[in-house]
Order: C-alpha cells, then sequence, then structure tokens
C-alpha cells in the first residue's frame, strides 16, 4: 500500500464537511418516529411510580409495603431505603411499586405506610454565616464531634497581594453571586429493563445516558453478570447536559425488578423528582476586592467565595478563579456548605458559568470605577491570561473586536447609569470564556460492501446535538458519497467502545476515529483499483461517486468495490491520535445588548452576539445551534432559572414545570452568532463545542445591566424583585 496521511484536506474541497446540513434524524424526530427510553413499551411493560421523602431530612422510623403489594395490578416493590435508613433531602427516593399501569402503581405507593423522624436540617446555601454557626453531631472512628456545615477548601495566595492592594491607584469591593440551578432534561433519567433467555445478552435496558459503551459494566456488575450479558440501548435521548452517565440506582431498580416479576419494566423520574433528585449545579457567592493602575491594568485580586452542591459540601473551583485571568498578586479562599438539597451533578460546564459571573462582573465594576470602557479594560488585561487560556490571547483580541464590531459597541457604550432618560434604561455588557473540548479515546468500525453500501458503528450516543449527522458527513465525504449512501450505526453498547458524550468531546472523537477508519478503508480499495486500472495508488481520489486520478474518473464507486471478492472490508478507526484531525481549547467573547425597566424590574434582551472558535468545523448548522441552545441556558440563569429551598420546611419549592422558570420566545431576543476560522483555526483539528457557549452568557447580560441602570445587581438570576431591590439599596 502507498504511504499516505490522515488530514481533513483543504477547506475549498470539501463538499460535505464544513457545510450547514439539517440533521439526518429531523424527520424521525419531529414525526414522532423516533423511540426514547420513555416511549419504549413493548407488551407486558409494567410502570413504575416512585415514593420520596418530602421532608429537608428525615429518618425513617416505619416502612411497610405489605399492603403495597396487595393493591390489584401492581407486581413488585422496591426500597431504595430501609427502616433506620436517613432521607437526606426533599426528594430522596424511599421506593418503587412497578404495576400494570402508572396510574395502579400510584394508588401501591399511596398504600406504603411510611412513617418519617423529621431531623435538624439546613439548606440556606448563601449565608455563610448561617452554615458555620450550624452544627452537626458526626461519628469518625467511633468518636463523636460537633462539626460545623461550612468548610475551608482553598485558601492560596501568589505574589504578594496586600502590598499591591496598598499601591492600587483604583480599588473596588463588591459581592456577586449565582444560586443553584438543577437539571432540566426534556427527557427524564429512567430506564426501561427486561430479562431474556436464550441466546444473546441476559439483561437488556434502553437507558437514558450519556455513555451508552460505559454504562453496561456498572449494571453486569450490580447483577453479577458478565459484561457480554449486558446491552444497553439508547437510540435517542432529550439531553443530559453531564447528568445522565451512570446506570443510576433507579437504573438498578428497573433491572431488579423486572428480574424479580419475569416482565419489562419501566421506571422514568416524574419532573420534581427529576429535578430534585439527579443533580444540580453548584452555587457560588464571592466578596471580591481588585486594585488596578489608572490605565486599567489589574494589579491585584481578592476573593473569598461560598456556596453549596447539597450534602457534599462542596462549591465552585477556587483553583479555577479568577476566571481566565490570572493576575500576579492574588489571593484566593473557598468554604462549601454542606446541605441538605439533591445532590451535584456535572451541569454543562461544570463551575465555569459560575466562575465566568463573579470574575468578569467584578472586572466591569472596576471598569466603571475607572470611568473606562469595560471592553477596553478586558483589552488591557489580556497578557494576563492564566497559563490555557494564553495560548488563545491573539483569538480574545480578534474575537472581542469582532464581536464588538457584530454589536456596533463603539457608537452604543455608554459609562454605567447613562442608559437614557425615562424609567427604561439600555446597556451593553460582555464576558469571555475557555474550554478544553478535546476529544478521547473511542473506537469505531466503518465497513464498506461489495455493492458499494457503506456504514459505520460505534457504541456512541446522538444526545440531538447532530452526532449522527457529522459522522455520516465524514464518512460520506471521505468516500465522495452523497449523504444518503452512507448509514451511521450508534446507541448501542454491542459496537465497537466508544466515547461518552459530555464536556464537549464527542465531536473530535467520533469524526476523528471515523476519519481514520474510512481514509483507511478507501486507501485499501484504492490499492486494488490502482492495481486494476493500472494508475498511481496515492494519486486516486474519491469525490461525486467515483475514484478519480489525475483529474480523471477512473471507475465508479460500485465498480471499485465490487474488487472486494464479496467480502465486505472491516476497518477499526481510533480517536484521539496526534494526527492534526482533533485538538484541544477554544474561547470565545459574548456581547448583550438589555433594556431595564426600573418601575418594575423587568429585563429584555435585545441582542447577543456570541464569536466563538472551535477549530475545525463539520457542520456550520449544527455548531451553531449548539451555540443557540448555550446561550439560551445562559439566559436562563441570569434572569429566571434557579431552584427555590424553604428554609422552614427543608422543600424544594418550585419543582415543577410551571415555577421553575425557563426562558420563552419572548425572553430570548435576537441572537447573533459568529463561528470565528481563519485558516489558522481550520487548521487546528476539531475541538468540541458543546460547553463553551453557556459559560459567558449570563455575565454579558449582568454586567449590561450594571451599564443600563448603573447598579449591580449582586446575585443572579436576576429576577424583578432582586432588580427592585437593587435598585431601591443604590437610592437609599
Amino acid at each position: 500500500m502507498a504511504e499516505r496521511k490522515v488530514t481533513w484536506g483543504p477547506r475549498d474541497k470539501h463538499t460535505l464537511i464544513g457545510k450547514s446540513i439539517q440533521r439526518i434524524d429531523g424527520v424521525e424526530k419531529a414525526s414522532g418516529f423516533a423511540k426514547y427510553t420513555n416511549d419504549i413499551n413493548p407488551p407486558g411493560t409494567l410502570f413504575c411510580k416512585l415514593l420520596v421523602c418530602k421532608h429537608g431530612k428525615a429518618r425513617i422510623k416505619k416502612l411497610n409495603v405489605e399492603a403495597a403489594k396487595k393493591v390489584p395490578g401492581v407486581h413488585g416493590v422496591y426500597l431504595f431505603k430501609n427502616e433506620g435508613d436517613t432521607c437526606n433531602w426533599d426528594g430522596d427516593i424511599v421506593a418503587a411499586v412497578a404495576a400494570e399501569r402508572s396510574q395502579v402503581a400510584q394508588d401501591g405507593v399511596r398504600a406504603i405506610e411510611v412513617v418519617f423522624e423529621e431531623l435538624k436540617h439546613f439548606v440556606d446555601e448563601d449565608d455563610l454565616a448561617a452554615a458555620t454557626a450550624f452544627k452537626e453531631t458526626v461519628e469518625t472512628d467511633g468518636k463523636k464531634e460537633e462539626v460545623s456545615r461550612a468548610k475551608d477548601l482553598v485558601d492560596r495566595t501568589v505574589g504578594d497581594p496586600d502590598a499591591a492592594l496598598k499601591a492600587a491607584e483604583v480599588v473596588h469591593e463588591g459581592y456577586y453571586g449565582i444560586n443553584t440551578i438543577s437539571h432540566m432534561c426534556l427527557e427524564p433519567h429512567g430506564s426501561h429493563a427486561h430479562w431474556q433467555t436464550g441466546e444473546g445478552p441476559k439483561l437488556v435496558v434502553h437507558h437514558s445516558t450519556q455513555n451508552v459503551s460505559g454504562t453496561g459494566g456498572q449494571f453486569a456488575t450490580k447483577f453479577g453478570l458478565d459484561a457480554a450479558d449486558v446491552r444497553i440501548i439508547c437510540n435517542y435521548i432529550g439531553g443530559g447536559f453531564g447528568s445522565k452517565f451512570a446506570a443510576d440506582e433507579w437504573g438498578w431498580a428497573a433491572a431488579q425488578l423486572a428480574k424479580e416479576t419475569g416482565r419489562p419494566v419501566r421506571l422514568m423520574l416524574d419532573r420534581a423528582t427529576e429535578l430534585k433528585t439527579p443533580g444540580t449545579r453548584p452555587s457560588g457567592y464571592a466578596k471580591v476586592t481588585i486594585g488596578a493602575k489608572k490605565d486599567g491594568t489589574i494589579t491585584v485580586w481578592k476573593s473569598h467565595h461560598w456556596g453549596t452542591d447539597g450534602p457534599q459540601g462542596g462549591t465552585i473551583d477556587g483553583n479555577q478563579m479568577p476566571y481566565v485571568f490570572d493576575f500576579e498578586n492574588k489571593v484566593v479562599k473557598s468554604t462549601g456548605i454542606k446541605t441538605d438539597c439533591g445532590p451535584n451533578r456535572a451541569w454543562r460546564a461544570p463551575h465555569h458559568p459560575q466562575l465566568c459571573v463573579v470574575t468578569d462582573c467584578a472586572i466591569d465594576d472596576l471598569a466603571a470605577k475607572l470611568k473606562m470602557d469595560s471592553k477596553e479594560v478586558f483589552l488591557k488585561n489580556i497578557k494576563q491570561l492564566d497559563k490555557v487560556a494564553a495560548q488563545n490571547s491573539d483569538l480574545y483580541v480578534a474575537e472581542i473586536n469582532r464581536a464588538a464590531e457584530l454589536m456596533d459597541w463603539k457608537a452604543k457604550w455608554h459609562p454605567h447609569g447613562e442608559g437614557g432618560k425615562g424609567s427604561v434604561k439600555r446597556g451593553l455588557g460582555l464576558a469571555i470564556n475557555r474550554w478544553g473540548g478535546g476529544a478521547v479515546k473511542g473506537t469505531c468500525m466503518v465497513k464498506v460492501h461489495p455493492d458499494g453500501g457503506a456504514e459505520v458503528f460505534l457504541g456512541s450516543q446522538d444526545l440531538g446535538t447532530g452526532t449522527r449527522t457529522v459522522i455520516a458527513q465524514v464518512l460520506a465525504e471521505t468516500f465522495g458519497l452523497a449523504l444518503n449512501k452512507v448509514k451511521v450505526n450508534l446507541g448501542s453498547n454491542a459496537y465497537p467502545a466508544a466515547n461518552p458524550s459530555g464536556g464537549s468531546i464527542t465531536v473530535g472523537s467520533v469524526t476523528g476515529s471515523t476519519r481514520r477508519a474510512a481514509s483507511e478503508a478507501l486507501w485499501k480499495i484504492s490499492d486494488l483499483v490502482a492495481e486494476k486500472y493500472k494508475v498511481a495508488a496515492d494519486s486516486i481520489e474519491a469525490g461525486d461517486g467515483k475514484l478519480w486520478s489525475g483529474g480523471k474518473a477512473v471507475c465508479t464507486w460500485q465498480e471499485a468495490c465490487r474488487l472486494l471478492d464479496n467480502r465486505a472490508l472491516e476497518v477499526m478507526g481510533e480517536s484521539p491520535v496526534k494526527d492534526g484531525l482533533t485538538s484541544v481549547l477554544v474561547g470565545g467573547c459574548q456581547m448583550a445588548d438589555v433594556s431595564v425597566d426600573t418601575d418594575t424590574g423587568i429585563i429584555r434582551i435585545h441582542k447577543m452576539v456570541a464569536v466563538q472558535d472551535c477549530g475545525t468545523i463539520i457542520n456550520e448548522m449544527t455548531a451553531k445551534s449548539q451555540i443557540y441552545g448555550g446561550v439560551i441556558m445562559g439566559i436562563a440563569s441570569a434572569l429566571s432559572e434557579e431552584r427555590i429551598m424553604d428554609n422552614t420546611t427543608g422543600r424544594y419549592i418550585n419543582a415543577d414545570l410551571d415555577t421553575y422558570r425557563l426562558p420563552r420566545i419572548g425572553d430570548i431576543g435576537e441572537i447573533v452568532i459568529d463561528l470565528w476560522q481563519p485558516d489558522s483555526e481550520y487548521n487546528r483539528g476539531v475541538v468540541g463545542l458543546g460547553e463553551p457557549p453557556v459559560i459567558p452568557t449570563a455575565a454579558a447580560i449582568a454586567n449590561a445591566v450594571a451599564n443600563a441602570t448603573g447598579v449591580r445587581v449582586p446575585v443572579l438570576p436576576m429576577t424583578p424583585k432582586r432588580v427592585l431591590d437593587a435598585l431601591k439599596g443604590a437610592r437609599a
């Protein structure tokens, strides 16, 4: 075989890669043909309902399920907890009832006799003093001691912050915060499980998961099976955002109930439990002192931040503060608060949106105190990026300037508080982001049939981001075929083990392995063509359904594949490989144009500009879709989305689709996207884009509100009440 190199090739030669192509599974989803875990309903399926704790913290004094078992139509009860166990938050799952219909299962839940002993709870995530004062008794190595709910996690000093603060020409002190938000996947967490006899896997689980290849082993270990005996299927998933990597106790419950009853069992979390239990994004609050020279050069950063990730007692990562920037003199302290609230799970760009709010809002307020354009202050300090972001310093400058051009920043910007006459004020704000997005280990198999059919198999999953589509584009482009001439097989752990989908790793992982396998398959076929048609093997290219040499058609793709001698060609591809197909690290800038009604406290988004790099773009349409989705989620956490806990009862009081408020169409405004892809970016290789666009949105909006009104709304989301309270406080 002639020696070749795997590359993406010149961007101007592509017919599919880099183009805007609609999702190939769009019709299935729009028509209802696509089947999600919640749609799996073979004959005999039993349906589950859950009994959950409805206290902040409680011990189960009595738990009797015998009456539930006797309800007509109930076939099984699964206990997550037993008498004497402690429930650690409102929504902690106690039991599941499986029945012929969901209504009957609910009757079974009501028949369970359960008595809770309420325990002392703490759910006030932003009150550091109260958390410090709140004591609880813990037992370690047989010894009991009183401990606080607050625990210092990070305390680091770099340089000489005190001296730098004394020497600073301008100093700003501020308080900033962003509340906990919950995962709100359109498709709740859950599984459909059934056990088989005879040939094939023993346990088949349709599981709503971001980790098709990795979840089977978790079921196998739990039930004492070989991994080969468990089949995981997830053809479609209605969102995950970092929360669906595990089998989870409800997945195990579905499988156990299926085993005990001999029937298929479907267990999907209800909406309230979905909000309370499968994970939240930690809160973060901070007191910041920042000093600078009169020209805007920041010389010192001091911050103490705190918050909660629930029972673990963590908060946002102090080691990444200040976010993106790394000033010569700094002191950072962080304190975690242990609360009796639902646990933390990764939520799209873990910690980064919260860190961005604290950092970029403080810089914006410093700019206001300096009476400088905040854009100029960001640019002034772009050489003080942390070691990771510094690799992209020139890109940040270009992207900030491009965003300013798209926003018409120069014409619209004004000093803080000069947002116009009357009660409605208008302002601009900006924030920046960074993310890794590198590919991770994964494999695929490309199969070419003698009749010209081409397909790829990999145990990855499509979260709705267009994974099937980008894989198909790469496979079809490599073979010179139309998109509808290739087939993508994913969503099963029967296929070659592939990457989970999280951390923006998917597109690089799946397209890199597919390109490598497809390229090798093409080379093998090209060698056969070269031998038959007497052309140089390394001169052969694929395109328009044919193989070409020196600009002349040699044969059709089908004619070439017939040379496989009636045997399908199978080639494995791996990712990542350091061959230039994939890379790591992206940056971006977002700007917000908002107005604030100072009479009502209502914020209106007029325009969001998002300039984002992501290396080689496989599908421009799906890349932009990621940014649209990220910006919309950022708007949610800026304006309305938050978990509201009742300090008295310990209950999560807005765990429903009515009062856990997400944006409506009228809340969004215009979103302008610029995919920053000069040749230098295209030549870097593919980098993931799932996380970056959600990071700076809330901070940019918060800064725009401050620019409009001259008043910082310190804690997000900026509900009308918080806006009015901030304005009232500023006037007092």
